[in-house]
């Protein structure tokens, strides 16, 4: 019978032994699925960004009447434009580097994006997003779903996470995701060197080769040590990689070079993890002071973009790849009395690539207090005006290839045309 992760979890592992140590890598690793020309790098900004200091409505004047201390002023915005319905908007004075992206037509800014009843909740707003699936937040993820419908045969390194927790939006039922936040540490571990530690490997590679259709939880745990054993190689040479330019030297920066290694290695990967935390600011926001946390936030987020748009494009691998940025959630539109914001409700999505139709979409909200269809909680919040899956729905049929229907249970094919 197939085995999933859930049945070994739920099995135990007394059920088997096994004649060698484990190296520290197999936990990490499951099976993933065969190579495409396209990539796709699914940004997570964790804790909930504040859209409304990302993309500053600055010709609204209530933005100011009502964050007396985090407005941004109108002199320091980046403009950028207007949208549809004339709302002038700028991006935060940090994002220097993604406004020569807006320019260049590669950067698309989703505006009031959301579902309906939007949780308020880190944990539930998260795995929303994740499954795409309000009403079932804890099912698989909706590219879990997409990876489940791909054809054999199943390569171990299509999707990898950089972080060690395979995110839920990855989680399939019959297919694993690669989860490695170093390449360095991405290694057959043995107390031994040279030509003693090639033998342990070659053992454990041939021990792991048995597959009993008989005793499943031995069957899942060799064949997954497979999968690892045959990615060892693929994975080194990301080791290996020397980018055309300098990434920031922070995590963020560091996991996107990791990233552009394996797409110009060309090692199997197609769909890519990576998030960088500290949004959840409901104190100390400090939008205005020069090393302020948002401020800090929004230099690494631009440091690290703008260096992997550069190095790609260098390479011209910039027009294969796609980079969709989310948050759980945005932020009230008040400021609170800790110099903060506390959690809202609809935020903004970002798209970057060689492929993407650059521009402002959506609609800004109206930020009076006295009452309109933009807002919602009694005027503290962003209502949503596109649904979030919309987004996903067009990366799955226009970039992906997949249904988007079969996949998100519904037809969400009215969403914005950035690709």
């Amino acid at each position: 019978m197939a085995m999933t992760r859930r049945d070994f979890v739920r099995g135990g592992v007394a059920a088997f032994t096994v004649g060698f140590a484990a190296p520290a890598f197999l936990t990490d690793i499951a099976k993933g699925q065969g190579r495409s020309r396209r990539n796709l790098v699914v940004l997570y900004l964790s804790g909930g960004n504040d859209g409304l200091s990302t993309l500053i409505p600055w010709g609204d004047q209530q933005y100011f009447a009502r964050r007396p201390n985090l407005a941004i002023p109108a002199a320091n915005v980046l403009q950028i434009g207007t949208d549809s319905a004339g709302n002038r908007l700028g991006l935060n004075p940090r994002l220097t580097d993604l406004r020569t992206i807006f320019n260049a037509g590669r950067l698309a800014v989703i505006q009031r994006t959301g579902y309906p009843n939007q949780s308020r909740s880190h944990f539930q707003g998260t795995d929303i997003w994740s499954t795409a699936d309000p009403s079932s937040p804890q099912g698989i993820g909706w590219l879990g779903r997409y990876l489940d419908r791909m054809p054999a045969p199943v390569d171990p390194l299509t999707a990898w996470s950089t972080v060690r927790e395979t995110p839920r939006t990855l989680l399939a039922r019959t297919v694993g995701v690669a989860s490695i936040p170093s390449v360095a540490e991405y290694a057959f571990a043995s107390p031994n060197m040279g030509a003693e530690a090639q033998a342990a490997r070659q053992s454990a590679t041939r021990i792991a080769s048995h597959v009993p259709v008989d005793q499943p939880h031995l069957a899942f745990v060799n064949s997954t040590a497979q999968a690892a054993f045959a990615t060892l190689d693929r994975v080194a040479q990301v080791a290996t990689y020397a980018p055309t330019v300098m990434y920031p030297n922070n995590g963020f920066g560091l996991a996107l070079q990791m990233v552009a290694g394996a797409i110009s290695r060309g090692i199997g990967t197609s769909i890519y993890w990576v998030q960088t935390g500290g949004f959840d600011t409901h104190a100390g926001q400090n939008t205005n002071v020069a090393n302020g946390s948002y401020n800090n936030l929004m230099t690494t987020l631009n440091g690290g973009l703008f260096a992997f748009y550069r190095d790609l494009l260098n390479q011209g691998l910039l027009s294969d790849t796609l980079v969709l940025q989310f948050s759980e959630f945005g932020r009230r539109i008040n400021e609170n009395g800790s110099n903060g914001t506390d959690h809202g409700a609809a935020s903004l999505m970002m798209a970057m690539g060689g492929g993407v139709r650059g521009g402002i979409y959506g609609t800004a909200p109206n930020l009076s207090a006295n009452g309109n269809p933009t807002l919602e909680n009694n005027n503290q919040d962003v209502r949503f005006e596109t649904d979030f899956r919309s987004v996903y729905a067009r990366i799955i049929d226009n970039w992906l290839g997949g249904d988007s229907s079969a996949i998100l249970g519904g037809d969400f094919r009215n969403g914005p045309n950035f690709i």
